[in-house]
């Protein structure tokens, strides 16, 4: 009896645990999304929307980067702590991963520096923003390596303040160099290169600190780092292709103004992904626990919550439907008010891409990364499909539906190779005698 007592009292604090790690991690993440809203108005009103269009394309270039500046070495790094191993050894994966990043930066940047002049005009930014959007993915990875690892070890508080301090800076430098010393776009892209880069060897130093480099050189564990994240770029690639790669079609077919207007809708829609990171990030390590206990009973309890969780993403997509338009007018002004008519779309792609999350933590913890890679690869060439039909018919509401469409895609496909990857009790719930 006193055994069975322990036992809940554990439970019961576990999920204490979950409950104030995902809040801290979702006030985190608000406040992190507040700043770049409370700048949004600042700065609509003194970019036009083509300036604003250069902005999104200079972010759109970084997000395309990210699959091959580090090569995802820092997830690797992430899944390294559930495998049980010594710290020193830790400390030699996490410099192995290192060196990953400074290689691979390097050769990117080489790359650009002989392509930046020809890819100038498509994009809309100058050679030179072509190149620090490589440093910006460089220090991008430092920052997720050591937020990683204080994911894994339960730090909310620690996750949160590096996280909310990038932004911060981010938010100071771009409005001073933009309403004050008058730069436009460039302001705004400067904000956006300084505080990555800064934030980044700031958790570089706090890795040192706390022990966590070595930076000996491991072949094996250069291995295994690139066994685990090179399989992941077609999947970050993909993950482009969905959520990114809309940008360059507005641009290419609508202008740079339509890309400015889009961009500020995606921005606001962003505001629901980021409570679902937010959730997830406290999720992750709680359910690898609970998966390598295997227990029957806690699976069903998982799958429960899950589609509770389904439920709630859908509904807060449908407020945005109602709210959004009027949202767009106040926080951005009437220059963006096309914003307000796609903003719906995106939030049904977002509320997708929340649900997503949710069953993509098991394809991991199988290490299964090459499904992954292969489901978010053909979504993303799905997503462009759509977009070169309806684009140049439907203008801003082609690229907003073909993302919503995507994203649904995706998400079901991937719930089908998670319980491939590892059997969960989904449909249990609906017939209880059936066996997944």
């Amino acid at each position: 009896m006193r055994g069975l007592t322990d036992q809940l009292r554990v439970q019961v604090v576990s999920k204490k645990g979950l409950i104030s790690g995902a809040f801290i991690y979702l006030f985190a993440n608000i406040f992190n999304a507040a700043i770049p809203f409370l700048i949004l108005p600042v700065l609509t009103r003194y970019l036009a929307p083509s300036e604003y269009g250069q902005v999104a394309m200079f972010q759109t270039l970084i997000a395309a980067l990210s699959a091959f500046v580090g090569l995802n070495a820092m997830s690797a790094a992430t899944r390294k702590f559930y495998d049980d191993i010594e710290d020193d050894e830790l400390r030699k994966f996490i410099g192995a991963c290192l060196q990953i990043l400074f290689v691979s930066a390097f050769l990117v940047f080489c790359v650009l520096y002989v392509l930046g002049p020809f890819l100038a005009p498509s994009l809309g930014i100058s050679p030179f923003w072509i190149l620090m959007a490589v440093l910006v993915a460089a220090g991008n990875f430092l920052m997720q390596l050591r937020l990683g690892q204080w994911q894994v070890r339960k730090k909310p508080l620690h996750f949160g303040a590096l996280q909310v301090s990038m932004s911060l800076m981010n938010a100071v430098i771009s409005l001073y160099l933009v309403v004050v010393l008058a730069m436009g776009p460039e302001g705004r892209m400067s904000g956006q290169l300084v505080a990555p880069l800064f934030i980044g060897l700031v958790g570089l130093v706090l890795l040192h600190r706390d022990g966590l480099i070595s930076l000996e050189f491991n072949k094996f564990y250069i291995k295994e780092a690139l066994a685990y994240g090179v399989p992941l770029i077609p999947h970050v690639g993909g993950m482009f292709l969905l959520m990114a790669v809309d940008r360059f079609f507005v641009n290419k077919y609508l202008g740079l103004e339509a890309a400015g207007i889009y961009m500020v809708a995606v921005q606001l829609a962003m505001a629901m992904g980021i409570c679902f990171d937010a959730f997830n990030k406290a999720y992750v390590p709680w359910l690898f626990e609970r998966l390598k206990e295997n227990d029957s009973t806690q699976k069903s309890l998982i799958v429960k919550g899950t589609y509770c969780y389904f439920i709630l993403a859908l509904c807060m997509a449908f407020l945005a439907f109602l709210l959004g338009p009027y949202a767009v007018v106040f926080l951005a002004g009437e220059r963006y008010s096309e914003a307000g008519s796609v903003l719906g779309l995106l939030a049904i792609g977002q509320a997708f891409q929340g649900m997503y999350l949710m069953v993509t933590n098991y394809i991991f913890f199988s290490k299964r990364t090459g499904w992954l890679s292969l489901v978010t690869t053909l979504s993303g060439f799905f997503n462009i499909a759509i977009m070169l039909l309806i684009i140049p018919f439907l203008g801003l509401y082609g690229a907003a539906s073909a993302f919503a469409i995507s994203m649904c895609v995706r998400f079901f496909i991937t719930w089908f190779v998670a319980h491939k990857s590892h059997p969960m009790p989904w449909m249990n719930i609906f017939f209880p005698k059936s066996k997944c």
